[in-house]
């Protein structure tokens, strides 16, 4: 999310600093939960100065938000991950996906901070098995490795029309055929990053979580979470 939180950032009225977290701590939400919590503990030391909120650029992402809580309120956008804020809604979120079962996302901000999955991350990873295991083992652990691809059959460019976003959609063209995947692509839209840095807040959409309040998932609506 560093370069569509900057684009933001750099339109708001607001002044406001960013904090960019280890990209893949999704797939730890324990590890996702503690890191994040420490950052909103040091809120009051950045810079020495005072803030309003604390702006989460994640949404549910497996339950690794539930439980956080500060001295200052937080705001959340709802939605199950950070592909809401990519696509612009959660609603809009939900009827690509009930329409495209077994999506992999790609945007400028994955493609950019690591390998995604396609002939060179298969590449890479076999290399440094072989060199590790031997040949044999590494073709073993490959089976395993790519298990988890045959749940996939969309690879999903979200354009947010950034000038490298034709040498990514290429990129992601690539991945899509070495898998056997179909490819799409979605304009990206970055109104709700946008209302989220700018402070406008509706219930619908964001979730404001008080001093002295966590973070909790809601499973008896469609707000996604809610404040406990």
């Amino acid at each position: 999310m560093q370069k569509e939180a900057y684009f933001c950032a750099a339109r708001s009225k607001n002044t406001i600093d960013i904090v960019l977290m280890q990209q893949g701590l999704h797939n730890e939400p324990d590890r996702l939960r503690s890191e994040v919590q420490k950052a909103l503990d040091r809120t009051s030391d950045i810079q020495g100065r005072s803030y309003d909120a604390s702006l989460l650029g994640y949404g549910l992402c497996s339950n690794g938000i539930v439980g956080l809580s500060a001295e200052i309120p937080i705001v959340v956008p709802r939605g199950h991950d950070c592909i809401t804020l990519l696509l612009g809604s959660k609603d809009r979120y939900q009827q690509y996906f009930d329409s495209h079962r077994g999506v992999y996302w790609f945007s400028p901000g994955w493609i950019e901070t690591g390998i995604q999955p396609g002939k060179e991350r298969y590449e890479h990873t076999l290399k440094e098995y072989i060199e590790k295991y031997g040949d044999d083992n590494a073709k073993y652990l490959m089976e395993l490795e790519q298990g988890w691809m045959k749940e996939y059959n969309w690879a999903t460019y979200i354009d947010w029309g950034f000038p490298n976003s034709d040498q990514e959609k290429e990129y992601t063209k690539r991945c899509a055929e070495f898998l056997h995947w179909s490819y799409d692509e979605v304009k990206g839209d970055p109104s709700l990053t946008q209302r989220l840095l700018d402070g406008d807040w509706n219930k619908d959409e964001f979730l404001i979580v008080r001093p002295g309040q966590k973070i909790d998932e809601d499973l008896t609506s469609q707000g996604i979470i809610n404040a406990e």
